[in-house]
Formats: structure tokens, C-alpha cells, sequence
């Protein structure tokens, strides 16, 4: 397999995943769905297995390293800022096409047989709110609540920066902690392309059309949405703001925009996403180490802002309810207040829960919706991870914290390339 590319074995694992799933569907052979659906499970499970020690240590690690870097604070608020106007700008694309195609006009589900879905404590802004404080610290990592692991990171990394010398013992320690899960992770993700075949291969053994046939034009919608934001507002801002190729830029990030599309996690694929935006991007390593961690469990416009203002304008045409100019704000500012509430996993229940219930529509749509879960999330996760790049290489250029000469360069393979700090010399790969 190392004759090949990483990009072109997921590529592979996709197309055998593809034409295993029309088998198993086709001649109905359950025990290759079995199969298919196990080795997809068991690839997610071992990514979710890294979350909450790869969250917790990346943003203690992240936010102790701003002291390192000048104008620390100029480039938060710069990242953050980015955050936000790219969310707006894809959430008026969500609403805009929503307006276009009305999703849900003239589709006739019986929305008593919504698929139950638990709600509890996922549906309100105060839900959301006290959400984020956890209660123990020890269910925060048990239960995988990525929101409150990253505000307790959050904490402890300005802690450790209040405290200076004394904490350095923790900060190594958390250091070492990071570099051994992602060093691990990354061993994972070189499973991806079995791991894909077995996701694309479930979803299309299970599926197929007859699930996406009443909810077409949504789905469509959900994938023009994002191919809007890729395609179009991606590349504008990289070519007018950033001063940089849109083609150099996604020929570079591919691997980690196709490991999202696969593994439906940001979280999962942060690893290979930092490797590329410092590797293949240019971007300063030391500011690469904040922006890619905050922006892989806050940075969603796929699952945060194209999925949910589509969904809404879908749920509300489906039972009637009329939304109006305020409704369309609050989809907005939903959107970009609530997204870190995906917190980069697979799925956007929260997210959409969330605007669902601010709007005041009825949360069976969330079931209505959650068959197609699945689908939908492969390019909505494309999509944030995409933008979870190009935010640091718009900021990295305003900054001078990009290296044009390793964001112009042939793309380094990802297999055993050293990582390159941005206008610098060779350091030990992180993975």
C-alpha cells in the first residue's frame, strides 16, 4: 500500500466500501452488511477512544503556548473573529438556499413515525448554557463531553499560565500526554481507508435510495449548501483576503478534508489536520497549535450553519409553521454563538436541537431527520474541516505566520515526512 498515496487508499477504501454496499444491498448478503457495519464501527470507536485525553491536552497545550507567541492575543481575537464571520457567511448561504429550493414544501412524511431520538438535556440555550460547567470532572471524560473537557482545558492551560515556572511539570506532562495520543492516533488513522470501506459501505448497504427518496431535496440541498461554502466562499476568501491559490490550498489540504468526509469526526481527524496545516499549509507551528484544536470543537459551519438553517426552514415548511425575517436572525445567531455545542463528534442533534427549540418548531423533525444522520454528516464534517484550516492560513498570512514557500511546494507525504515549522528547520513529526 505505500505505493500509494494516503489520499489515493481512502479514495480506494471509499470506492471498494461503495461497490461492497451495492453487493450486500443488491443480493441482500447480511452477514457483508455485518461485517461492513463492524469494521466502520470499530473504526469510530477507536477514534472516539482518543477524544477526551487529545481534547484535554491540545487545548492546556494550545493555550499555554500563546505565551510563546507574540501578539498572542491579537491573533485569538483575530482567529476567533474569523470563527464567526465565516459561520454568518455560511449560515445566509443556508438560508439563502433554503428560501431558493424549499426543502419541504410538498413532502408528506407521517411525522408520528419520526424516529425517537433522546432529547434530554440537548434541546435549550440554558441546557446548552450549564452544559458547558461540568458537575464532576470525572463523567466529563467517562461520558465524552467534549464541550466541558475543552472548558476545562481551557481553564487549566490560563492557570498554568497565571502560575509561570510552577507549572511547567504539568504542562510537560500534558505536552508528553499529547504527543503519545497523537502518535497513536495517527497508527489509527492509517486504518482510515479500512475504516471507510466499512462507514461507505454500511451507509450504503442500509440506506440506499429508498431512505433518501422522501427527503431528496434536502439532502441535495444539504450537499449544494456545503459544496457553496467549499467551492465558492472558501476560495474567495483564500484568493481576495488570503492572498493564496484556492487550488494549491485544497491540493494540499485533501487528506484531512477526505479522512473528515470518511470518519464524520473533527475531532478524530485533528491530528491529520494539524500535521497538514503545518506541514503542507506553512502555517507557524506555534499558532497552528491553538487555532487547529479550537477549531476542531468549535469551528462548524457544515454541522453549525448550513446543516441547521436548511433543517429549520425544512422542519418548518413540513408542519406548517411560518418563519419569519426575526426566526432567519436567530438561525444566524444561533449559529454562531451554539457551535461549539457539536463539539466536533459525529452527528449534529445538539446543534440542531438547539435552533429547533429556539425557533419554537417542534422537535420531531430532529427525528424526522435522524435516519439521514449519517449521510448528511460525510460532507457537512468536510466541510468543517476545511474551514478549520482556513481560518490559520487567512490569519497566518495577515500575520506573517505563513511559509509560502512550504504552502507553494510539492505536497510532503504524510506517511513518515518530518514536520516543518514554518520558515524554520526540520523538527520530529507530530502525527
Amino acid at each position: 500500500m505505500k505505493k500509494f498515496s494516503f489520499s489515493l487508499q481512502l479514495l480506494l477504501g471509499l470506492l471498494v466500501g461503495v461497490v461492497l454496499g451495492l453487493v450486500a444491498r443488491s443480493a441482500e448478503v447480511g452477514w457483508l452488511t455485518d461485517t461492513l457495519t463492524q469494521v466502520g464501527k470499530i473504526f469510530v470507536q477507536l477514534l472516539k477512544l482518543a477524544v477526551p485525553p487529545l481534547v484535554f491536552t491540545a487545548v492546556v497545550v494550545s493555550v499555554a503556548n500563546l505565551r510563546n507567541v507574540n501578539g498572542a492575543a491579537r491573533l485569538a481575537g483575530k482567529t476567533l473573529l474569523w470563527f464567526m464571520v465565516t459561520s454568518l457567511i455560511a449560515v445566509a448561504a443556508g438560508i439563502g438556499l433554503g428560501l431558493a429550493i424549499n426543502p419541504g414544501q410538498g413532502v408528506t412524511i407521517a411525522t408520528e413515525g419520526a424516529k425517537a431520538v433522546d432529547l434530554e438535556g440537548a434541546g435549550t440555550w440554558l441546557d446548552f448554557l450549564t452544559g458547558i460547567v461540568p458537575t464532576n470532572i470525572v463523567t466529563a471524560f467517562t461520558e465524552l463531553k467534549v464541550l466541558q473537557i475543552v472548558f476545562i482545558g481551557v481553564v487549566l492551560g490560563a492557570a498554568a499560565m497565571a502560575v509561570g515556572e510552577k507549572a511547567e511539570p504539568f504542562l510537560n506532562l500534558s505536552r508528553s500526554v499529547l504527543e503519545l495520543v497523537q502518535k497513536a492516533l495517527w497508527w489509527v488513522i492509517r486504518l482510515a481507508p479500512i475504516g471507510t470501506a466499512g462507514l461507505i459501505g454500511k451507509s450504503v448497504a442500509t440506506y440506499g435510495w429508498d431512505l433518501l427518496a422522501p427527503l431528496a431535496k434536502f439532502s441535495a440541498g444539504v450537499y449544494a449548501g456545503c459544496f457553496i461554502v467549499l467551492l465558492v466562499i472558501y476560495p474567495v476568501l483564500l484568493a481576495f483576503v488570503g492572498k493564496v491559490s484556492p487550488v494549491t490550498f485544497y491540493r494540499n489540504a485533501w487528506p484531512a478534508i477526505e479522512l473528515g468526509f470518511v470518519s464524520r469526526s473533527s475531532v478524530g481527524t485533528m491530528p491529520l489536520t494539524q500535521r497538514v496545516t503545518t506541514e503542507r499549509l506553512g502555517v507557524d507551528r506555534d499558532y497552528a497549535s491553538f487555532a487547529v484544536p479550537f477549531g476542531a470543537t468549535t469551528k462548524m459551519d457544515g454541522c453549525a450553519a448550513i446543516y441547521p438553517a436548511l433543517a429549520a426552514i425544512f422542519v418548518a415548511q413540513v408542519f406548517g409553521v411560518q418563519l419569519g425575517i426575526g426566526d432567519y436572525l436567530l438561525i444566524a445567531f444561533v449559529s454562531v454563538v451554539g457551535s461549539a455545542a457539536t463539539a466536533g463528534l459525529t452527528g449534529a442533534i445538539v446543534m440542531l436541537t438547539l435552533t429547533l427549540s429556539t425557533l419554537g418548531l417542534p422537535l420531531e423533525g430532529v427525528g424526522l431527520l435522524l435516519a439521514i444522520d449519517p449521510i448528511l454528516d460525510m460532507i457537512r464534517t468536510a466541510t468543517n474541516v476545511a474551514g478549520q484550516m482556513v481560518v490559520p492560513v487567512l490569519v497566518g498570512r495577515s500575520e506573517n505566520r505563513l511559509d509560502e514557500a512550504v504552502f507553494t511546494a510539492p505536497p510532503q507525504p504524510l506517511d513518515d515526512a518530518p514536520a516543518r515549522k514554518a520558515g524554520g528547520s526540520a523538527e520530529p513529526a507530530l502525527a
